[in-house]
């Protein structure tokens, strides 16, 4: 197994001043590649620090990526610490001095021996010469250690990586072919999911690796298998999904890239069938949702956010009596929407939402966070009730969510969930 440390340098990122977003990035990129990741580490602008760490990640893996600490300023310290780590010395690259020659007179900047000093590298090092920025990268590597040190600008340091790094990594070890497949769950939350494949996930095989991935509204179970035969890999993986979907089926709704709104967009498409919405408590992010969607005029209508009870009834035609005795938020009301809403637009599908987001205006028969979600089509107007937070935000996207979900469901003709 090869494994990495990921180092991030920078008083900024410890301060909270800048988000450590090359970390992340870098642990996707190398897990693809099939590196396992050991740390990520961030730490100080501070010589000690720097030497302790890398001089420990040297020892405990195969690949160190070090970010940051490569700039003109008097706190950017990295490759002089490097110097000390390798005993090498600062020697001028030409190529990467004429690339920040090249990139002054470009910006009729004038140039100072600190910009030129970016050229100033460790003579025992591999240059990865920079494209979009001044400080170059470099590369270790002795006793079958790699370490890559890249400037901390994010799209300076991708760029190096994928044109410069990739390439170096593959051509210094033998990478393990990864097989990866995404299973993507809404409807139950983690704990209760895991409760439901517990024996399957007692009995997978040693060579796959399970991930529980939740969000909000959602849990997407990761498989991976690491190895260097692609076809037996695939087949584990398969073998084990086939035996899991049985288990799970009522809250799947897709895989790998899938999202909500594409799995419904591709059956509205498949059934030939058109939806519009009335919205109340989503306040329009349901259509936004929707509609995001490239081709979602095929099947998307419109919609009517009726967020006041005038607009349920002079616009959808929703009776005040029946808003008066049920309450707006009610199942009553929220059907009401879905079928008038379908009625008013001649689609085939109509779906609603109606509650109360918050943070006030709920009650202790009705507190914030109770929403009804309807659907209806020519055969059946049903609806379902859901308790949710007390924060407006999450209210928003989980009722978009469930919403979305059970429009799924009825479209594929399952009650379940």
């Amino acid at each position: 197994m090869i494994n990495s440390n990921i180092i991030t340098i920078g008083d900024e990122i410890l301060s909270g001043h800048i988000i450590d977003t090359n970390a992340k990035w870098l642990s996707e990129k190398l897990n693809n590649l099939g590196v396992t990741i050991s740390k990520r580490l961030t730490i100080p602008d501070k010589k000690r620090d720097i030497k302790e760490t890398i001089k420990l990640s040297i020892n405990e893996s195969d690949i160190i990526i070090v970010t940051g600490g490569l700039g003109p300023t008097n706190d950017d310290i990295t490759k002089k610490t490097l110097c000390e780590i390798f005993n090498s010395n600062l020697k001028e690259d030409k190529k990467s001095l004429n690339n920040v020659l090249r990139i002054f007179n470009k910006r009729g900047l004038k140039i100072t021996k600190k910009n030129k000093d970016q050229a100033l590298l460790p003579d025992k090092c591999i240059v990865l010469n920079n494209d979009y920025g001044t400080a170059p990268g470099m590369a270790f590597y002795e006793n079958k250690k790699l370490l890559i040190s890249l400037p901390g600008v994010p799209f300076e340091m991708k760029s190096l990586f994928e044109d410069k790094c990739i390439p170096l990594i593959t051509s210094k070890f033998k990478m393990p072919i990864i097989y990866q497949k995404t299973i993507k769950t809404t409807g139950i939350g983690e704990s209760w999911l895991s409760d439901l494949i517990l024996d399957w996930e007692n009995n997978l095989e040693n060579e796959i690796k399970l991930a529980y991935l939740p969000s909000l509204g959602r849990v997407k179970l990761r498989l991976t298998a690491k190895g260097y035969n692609k076809n037996i890999l695939k087949k584990i993986v398969d073998d084990q999904i086939k035996k899991l979907i049985p288990k799970i089926e009522e809250y799947v709704f897709g895989f790998d890239d899938d999202e909500l709104e594409n799995v419904i967009g591709k059956l509205l498409t498949k059934k030939k069938k058109t939806i519009s919405v009335a919205e109340s408590c989503s306040g329009g992010n349901i259509s936004k949702v929707i509609t995001s969607i490239p081709g979602c005029s095929k099947y998307f209508l419109g919609s009517v956010v009726a967020y006041s009870n005038d607009i349920k009834e002079n616009i959808l035609g929703i009776s005040r009596k029946l808003i008066e005795r049920y309450g707006a938020v009610s199942e009553e009301v929220v059907e009401k929407m879905a079928y008038q809403i379908r009625k008013k637009f001649k689609s085939d599908i109509g779906i609603s939402t109606s509650g109360i987001a918050g943070p006030s205006g709920g009650t202790k028969e009705k507190p914030v966070g109770t929403v009804w979600i309807g659907y209806s089509d020519k055969n059946k107007t049903v609806s379902k009730k859901l308790n949710l937070t007390e924060r407006r935000d999450i209210n928003i996207i989980l009722s978009t969510i469930y919403l979305l979900n059970f429009l799924r469901i009825n479209l594929e003709g399952n009650r379940k969930g």
